[in-house]
């Protein structure tokens, strides 16, 4: 029996076996597909997708073979990410399919099995575990499931949760092609009356062509040449030479959330749990935030360090994260209409985004940098991302979090004392911090902590600004590193 049995080897799965991997825990990713598909899918990782790879030492790879763009957008009008507090102030564009290969290569040497070719069909869970019947028939056990199989995703359909929400209003077509008559330059949602296109450079020889039509439903069927030539070219005038497509595909506005994201021993990451309009490049990045946020909660549980409750903080914490990300984009949807009305309010959001108070509220929801999950009052550290603050010994922030497990940052002048019966469960780092202040996106400067004690995740459980105060340490040592009466019976 495996620790945990993942379906979908895509970024959230693969992130998550990693998560689970570096814990310690024996995982098992089931993929239907029987190779990796070629096709290039989404295009970028956000600022906070960075980080929690840099919080693992796994960055640098990407940060090789990636891009990186100072923009971003909200439904097309530009957002400035290079004045975002975070060491990656910027979208870096890289491909899924590029994102996917370094992934597993990671997933890899931490000792995560992937078995391709693995279709689930069925599913049967009881105190002990998960049984999974394979579309071959043969089964495999787990402690626990979890859904990263996509929208349409057979786990949540087995476990019998719900995915309310609404349905398509327009139609996008996509295609990774040639082109014999490109644009000067890359043309990023070009608005007319008929629609908006996109005509982007992304590998060389070849570009990323994206039409948008509102008021026309998704219809069923592959996506072929000759349609995405008429749509471009009713939209655009031109089909720019477009030939030799490596890869067609078309998307709506659908826009769906699981009703809860945990079912017993069965839990559901990335899009299984919430779709989208692709929007500023959200979706991936979400979903890999997902498997961060539910990796060590799951592994702690595993290892018996916390009862099952813990893991519902997962949807109490991520659910309202993946709502954020539907209402935002279907904000988007609706601004990007072609109507005269929408013209108009385009002009002005467009000029209120001009506003640098305005212009950093919305690179840091697109970016995820402003999340904040509600772990109580106190400092305004607590709930939010640790920064990646530079420490007095060369180290940063995120370097202590490289083995995932929870940090005791101490910056007073006097070590702090460690509540006793704690010092083997957490990380304890003193350094006297030069920094008075640290920069929180939206909040702006905040008085650096005395000491905060910091999730494997990287976001503050609890923070005081009183040297030598531990008011509240030991109750956020119980919650999220170690309940007591659990290490008691181990």
């Amino acid at each position: 029996m495996a620790d945990v049995v993942i379906a979908g080897a895509g970024p959230t799965g693969l992130m998550l076996g990693c998560e689970l991997a570096l814990a310690g825990a024996d995982v098992l990713i089931l993929e239907r597909r029987t190779g990796p598909t070629g096709e290039s899918r989404a295009g970028g990782l956000h600022a906070r997708t960075l980080e929690v790879l840099d919080q693992r030492g796994m960055v640098e790879p990407f940060l090789a073979e990636g891009r990186p763009l100072p923009a971003g957008h909200f439904s097309g009008l530009p957002l400035r990410l290079d004045d975002l507090p975070t060491r990656y102030p910027y979208l870096l564009v890289l491909l899924q399919a590029h994102v996917e290969r370094l992934l597993a290569e990671h997933a890899t040497t931490l000792g995560v099995s992937i078995r391709r070719g693995a279709e689930v069909t069925e599913l049967r869970q009881d105190a002990d575990g998960v049984t999974v019947t394979l579309g071959d028939g043969g089964t495999v056990t787990g402690r626990y499931l979890v859904g990263c199989d996509g929208g349409r995703s057979v786990v949540r359909h087995l476990a019998g949760i719900g995915y309310a929400g609404t349905d398509a209003t327009l139609t996008s077509l996509l295609g990774d092609v040639e082109l014999a008559d490109p644009p000067a330059g890359n043309v990023f949602q070009r608005r007319t009356a008929r629609g908006d296109y996109s005509v982007l450079g992304f590998e060389a020889g070849w570009y990323r062509v994206m039409t948008t039509q509102t008021g026309v439903r998704p219809q069923d069927g592959p996506v072929t040449l000759d349609q995405l030539r008429a749509t471009l070219t009713e939209i655009a005038g031109t089909d720019f030479g477009l030939h030799s497509p490596r890869w067609l595909s078309r998307y709506g506005d659908t826009a769906r959330q699981a009703d809860r994201y945990r079912q017993g021993r069965v839990l559901l990451a990335g899009d299984a749990a919430h779709i989208h309009y692709p929007a500023g490049g959200q979706g991936l990045n979400t979903g890999v935030q997902d498997a961060v946020n539910l990796g060590w909660k799951l592994a702690a549980v595993l290892r018996g360090d916390a009862a099952e409750t813990l893991l519902d903080t997962y949807h109490e914490e991520r659910h309202p994260v993946g709502a954020r990300v539907l209402d935002n984009t279907r904000a988007q949807v609706a601004l990007g209409r072609y109507d005269a009305q929408t013209e108009a309010l385009r002009a002005t959001v467009a000029g209120m985004i001009a506003q640098p108070a305005v212009n950093d509220q919305l690179a840091g929801m697109v970016t995820a940098l402003d999340v904040a999950y509600p772990l109580g009052g106190g400092h305004p550290l607590v709930g939010r991302r640790l920064p990646d603050v530079d420490l007095p010994d060369g180290r940063r922030a995120y370097q202590l979090l490289h083995p995932a497990r929870p940090v005791l940052l101490d910056l007073g002048a006097t070590p702090l004392a460690v509540p006793e019966g704690w010092a083997g469960a957490v990380d304890h780092m003193h350094a006297r911090s030069a920094a008075a202040t640290w920069r929180l996106p939206v909040l702006g400067a905040v008085p650096a902590p005395a000491a905060a004690l910091v999730r494997p995740d990287g976001h503050v459980a609890w923070a005081s600004s009183t040297e030598g105060d531990t008011t509240g340490l030991d109750a956020a040592l119980a919650t999220w590193v170690r309940q007591p009466a659990l290490a008691a019976h181990a």
